[in-house]
């Protein structure tokens, strides 16, 4: 398997110079050059595979023969090492559960398997890797735990000031060691814009080996259509796919559902959830891609003006906006209907969603007021407790901290304050 850029300058490269280069030098994102077919039989069958075997069968002709068959397998199997149910709301609504990992998030999946493809790769190299990222939220964290104290890797996550949970901040700045936090004074676009700067510059610092953990990194972006598959595997009705809801900020998890779906796994629809950040649903409506500047919410994670994987779902429809309609929906849902929606299916269902699954919610209670013969999935990113403050005075009570994240809780933060400008990123870098 080769992957071009987006841009379409710079060369075809493999899934490992993919992987360690992070974004094409033309600022691009890599793209693969097909898009390869699971099999009929593992379809019509999932029930009988295991996880793991669903997993590597997806993702082994990306990888192609960059990793042998067995520490391919040894990735994989150390990357979903934990339960991903699907759990059932009511009649017409499910919730798949991402958060059962060490971060309690969705991006663990694809922080997991990066990791360990990354350290696979970079093993042999005379240089101290750099994994930069910037973070709205979930990301940091589950990077930060996927490469804590991993010999010769620093990592360096970027994320906004006061626009992450306090559960969030905790646990992308408390680690130490070789996890260095920078809170920037500004937005996740301007992390994000500042993080792509970097290595379009790259030559500018010759002592680092600098690399992606971002979504725009192939090999933190494939892995997520896992749980689409597993999603399909635990759907009773076979006969009837499901209409699948994702919570979208950067696009990179809904673009990994549409590249499953385009591999071969059965899904009705898409419903790209979006909270005031509105710039994709004002593009289905309006045809009209207009960038705005980022807006807090209380889904913050979903606080992206200019997503940037919403490229990539243009490269598998082919560009094709009539296709794109046919494919997904898109809603914008507000601050305050995420608060009801959360405090209604908690009182009627008794189920506790966070603040971006209860977007997802209302997007996919929306949906279906005009397709009622359908049924649907909400993809649940996050665990409730990474938003206590939100959640809690909605359904007055107290939820439990998971022993995982309360030693975290009561560790100190250490985090290096700078302002949105590329420079000062530069000159930390160049301090290491």
């Amino acid at each position: 398997m080769k992957y071009y850029s987006t841009n379409k300058q710079s060369p075809l490269i493999d899934f490992k110079a993919a992987t360690i280069q992070g974004q094409a030098p033309d600022k691009g994102l890599y793209f693969p050059e097909y898009i390869p077919q699971v099999s009929e039989e593992l379809i019509k069958n999932i029930e009988q595979y295991s996880n793991e075997a669903i997993a590597y069968e997806v993702i082994k002709p990306y990888v192609g023969d960059c990793i042998p068959e067995n520490d391919l397998k040894k990735i994989v199997e150390e990357t979903i090492n934990f339960s991903i149910p699907l759990i059932s709301i009511n009649e017409q609504i499910a919730s798949l559960e991402l958060f059962h990992g060490p971060t309690l998030a969705f991006k663990d999946v694809g922080a997991r398997f990066m990791s360990r493809c990354l350290g696979y790769f970079v093993k042999d190299q005379n240089k101290k890797v750099t994994v930069l990222v910037a973070t709205s939220g979930d990301t940091g964290g589950a990077v930060a735990n996927g490469f804590y104290d991993v010999p010769g890797v620093d990592v360096v996550i970027l994320y906004p000031s006061g626009k992450v949970s306090s559960v969030q901040e905790k646990q992308l700045t408390t680690l130490g060691k070789n996890i260095h936090a920078l809170e920037v004074k500004g937005s996740f676009d301007d992390c994000q814009q500042m993080v792509k700067d970097v290595f379009a510059n790259a030559a500018d610092f010759p002592h680092l080996f600098l690399t992606s953990a971002n979504s725009i990194n192939v090999a933190r972006w494939l892995p997520q259509q896992f749980y689409y598959f597993f999603a399909y595997k635990q759907w009773a009705d076979k006969n009837n796919p499901p209409v699948i809801t994702v919570p979208s900020g950067n696009f990179g998890n809904i673009c990994a559902g549409i590249l499953a779906n385009a591999s071969g796994l059965p899904v009705q629809h898409f419903i790209a959830a979006c909270n005031a950040n509105d710039i994709v649903p004002q593009f289905l409506q309006t045809g009209e891609y207009k960038i705005k500047n980022a807006v807090a919410t209380i889904s913050n994670a979903m606080d992206v003006a200019n997503p940037s994987n919403f490229v990539r779902i243009m490269e598998i429809i082919g560009k094709d906006i009539p296709s794109l309609k046919e494919k997904i929906t898109a809603y914008s849902i507000s601050d305050e209907a995420t608060k009801a929606t959360l405090k209604n299916v908690f009182d009627q269902h008794h189920y506790l969603l966070d603040p971006h699954g209860a977007v997802g919610y209302a997007a996919l209670e929306k949906y279906l007021s005009t397709h009622s013969s359908q049924k649907g999935i909400v993809v649940e990113t996050a665990h409730p407790v990474k938003f206590y403050d939100v959640v809690e005075p909605l359904i007055k009570q107290k939820i439990e901290i998971p022993d995982s994240i309360k030693q975290q809780m009561e560790s100190e933060k250490k985090s290096t304050v700078i302002d949105n400008e590329t420079e000062q990123l530069s000159a930390f870098l160049n301090s290491k």
